[in-house]
């Protein structure tokens, strides 16, 4: 078995009102206003043409196999005034 090492840094310019808050487990979330909150991570993009569109059209069962390859996933928020 092979170990895939995926990192990803976004950056956004979001609203003034988002806020972050954390949840029971003491990870963050972003509320997003309306009784929303946020959480950004991977999602698999498939196709059959590698130069084509991609979608995230696929079954569950394909979505419960890649997330069953996953040991860990950390997403680190932090929000700033501009």
């Amino acid at each position: 078995m092979k170990k895939l090492y995926v990192s990803i840094r976004m950056v956004m310019e979001v609203p003034d009102e988002w806020v972050l808050e954390d949840v029971d487990d003491g990870i963050s979330v972003v509320n997003i206003g309306g009784g929303k909150y946020m959480d950004l991570a991977a999602e698999p993009l498939i196709t059959e043409d590698k130069n084509g569109t991609w979608s995230n059209d696929y079954d569950d069962a394909f979505a419960n196999r890649i997330l069953d390859m996953c040991s860990s996933e950390e997403t680190t928020y932090v929000l700033t005034e501009m």
